[in-house]
């Protein structure tokens, strides 16, 4: 007797095969990210087979987005210039049908960064990624499954809450990833490089949903055969790149921790 599939299945397959569909097409990734984390990103990108970008130049900002497959914008860091690429980008974007990610790093320490997260929530990003105290500054209420859903359905996007346990929710589908590692917390840019790979997995997933929900699962099982060899935070962002560089899919599906 043949069991029904089920959401999770669904998202260990397509997780499985993220990695040889980023192989196979490259995409280009925009990112207006923080200047911590530009460098650590581009790697993370880099490792999976994408092409990524990181200008903030107005003068061409628009003109890197057009040629990009995806696009990420992360608030790390809110300076004037980050503010008008990050306008220009998401309305290049919006232009030519390019996915999104809006990553609202901070959002709870500044109620300018919570006004300018809110003014680009508006624009449609396809996944809005940030953890417990983000959401609760943005939502006004606690981060709990049923708030993930409501918000993913008022704003026609998809919710990626990171935390021990990551959900992500389109408002009507949900599901829980617990694959990681501990020492994930102690490297600087690792949530704007999983960002940016959702980001990334927009490009060659037409499901919002699935895209972001196989993209924390690739960084999860990384960062686990990361935390097997490493000896601490500096051998470890050394060791997540390197996994990331040799995932395939058998490795993937036989650890997805999907529910």
């Amino acid at each position: 007797m043949q069991h029904p599939r089920t959401a999770s299945d669904d998202v260990a397959q397509s997780a499985a095969a993220l990695i040889a569909r980023l192989a196979a097409r490259r995409p280009r990734v925009h990112c207006i990210t923080n200047a911590v984390a530009q460098n650590f990103t581009a790697n993370a990108l880099l490792a999976v087979g994408c092409v990524p970008s990181m200008t903030l130049s107005p003068e061409e900002v628009g003109a890197f987005t057009a040629q990009a497959d995806a696009l990420l914008v992360n608030l790390g860091t809110f300076d004037a210039e980050r503010r008008e690429a990050a306008r220009t980008a998401v309305a290049a974007a919006t232009e030519k049908g390019a996915p999104w990610v809006l990553d609202p790093v901070f959002i709870d320490r500044s109620t300018l960064r919570t006004e300018f997260a809110r003014a680009l929530l508006s624009r449609g990003p396809a996944v809005l990624r940030l953890n417990h105290a983000e959401f609760t500054a943005l939502a006004g209420g606690m981060p709990t499954p049923q708030a993930a859903r409501d918000q993913a359905r008022a704003h026609n996007t998809v919710i990626a809450l990171s935390g021990e346990v990551d959900l992500v929710t389109d408002g009507a589908r949900a599901a829980r990833i617990a694959n990681g590692h501990a020492l994930m917390d102690r490297i600087t840019a690792m949530g704007c490089a999983g960002s940016a790979l959702v980001a990334a997995a927009l490009a060659v997933e037409t499901d919002p949903w699935l895209a972001a929900a196989s993209a924390l699962v690739v960084l999860g099982v990384a960062g686990e055969l990361a935390g097997e060899r490493a000896q601490g935070p500096g051998s470890f962002a050394a060791a997540i790149l390197d996994a990331l560089f040799g995932l395939d899919a058998a490795t993937v599906a036989a650890r997805a921790k999907v529910t």
